[in-house]
């Protein structure tokens, strides 16, 4: 499937700012089942850009803006070619938990094992597994247990975009029994983690389809979960929409959790209020794709959001970070 992204992100500041600077984690992956035809990345004002890879092999960009402005916007887009991954079967054999506890699996998945971030066990998530049995799915082979935990994340969860945010915990989800695609990846990763089976968190793009039951914002970025099996490498799980990671899927970054592939993340120095307004369009290639007409832009308003100093003291505000739905 031969699929078009555009991801607008623009900041607004109720007043002048002297200067941000950014990174983002936007261009999609490169991979076996994934080929990245074409990225561009633009920003206003202009700025030079640069790049490097993070430490999960992630391409990051990032640059500096030094004049005053009281507006920023980054547009990324990109083409991307996917495939649907392979047939997986019903079920491994049991012995899968103990290739899973083997001394090389553990040590090649460290940081996808360890507790930490917006992934951690708390009184609330231990809570949530005892009401709906989690446990118990550890009596069956650790596939068959992902699919049951993806499900029953997404049967027991509502679907709902502004009860959590960006920088949320993931007991604000589990005791509103409600979230967003964010929320249900870390729930997901943190419980497989506890039952020791590594799991990392991607952050990119899905071609919506509302016909297939999707319920996730297609106008937004999205997040999903891969967790680790021996005997099939990486295996996705989109637990918000009850399905596995496939071609609808453009992975742009994988990490521990949220925080180390935020869409966008960087600081403004300034003493002035930001508002983030930010458009996503997935949809099959085109031959002239035209400015989008998805980008909510309401007229910026800065009764919240952002922070405000005290006059007189420079310092970077950190910018809003996008939510992923």
């Amino acid at each position: 499937m031969l699929l078009e992204v555009r991801h607008v992100t623009q900041y607004h500041y109720a007043e002048t700012v002297r200067e941000s600077v950014m990174e983002v984690w936007m261009q999609p992956q490169k991979a076996a089942r994934q080929r990245l035809v074409s990225f561009d990345l633009e920003v206003d004002p202009a700025a030079q850009l640069f790049s490097y890879a993070d430490p999960f092999g992630n391409a990051v960009y990032h640059f500096d803006v030094p004049q005053p402005h009281d507006r920023l916007r980054i547009v990324a887009s990109a083409a991307v070619e996917t495939q649907a991954p392979p047939a997986l079967p019903d079920a491994l054999d049991l012995g899968e938990w103990d290739r899973l506890r083997s001394d090389f699996v553990r040590g090649e998945n460290f940081d996808f094992l360890t507790h930490g971030g917006f992934a951690v066990e708390t009184d609330a998530l231990r809570a949530y597994v005892a009401a709906h049995n989690l446990d118990e799915l550890r009596r069956r082979d650790p596939l068959s247990a992902a699919r049951s935990l993806s499900e029953t994340i997404y049967t027991s969860f509502g679907y709902e975009q502004g009860v959590t945010h960006a920088d949320s915990p993931i007991d604000l989800a589990l005791g509103a029994g409600r979230g967003v695609c964010q929320d249900f990846a870390h729930i997901m990763i943190a419980i497989c983690r506890s039952w020791g089976v590594p799991a990392r968190y991607v952050s990119g793009y899905l071609f919506t389809d509302r016909q297939a039951g999707d319920r996730s914002d297609p106008d937004a970025t999205h997040a999903w979960v891969e967790v680790f099996l021996p005997s099939l490498r990486w295996v996705g799980f989109d637990p918000t929409n009850n399905v596995m990671a496939g071609e609808r899927h453009i992975a742009a970054a994988v990490g521990r959790d949220y925080d180390d592939v935020p869409p966008s993340r960087g600081v403004y120095k300034g003493d002035a209020e930001s508002q983030l307004v930010v458009g996503v369009s997935v949809r099959r290639a085109r031959a002239a794709p035209t400015e989008p007409e998805f980008i909510r832009m309401a007229q910026p308003s800065f009764a919240r959001g952002g922070r405000r100093r005290p006059a007189g003291v420079p310092a970077y505000d950190q910018q809003q970070q996008q939510q992923q739905q």
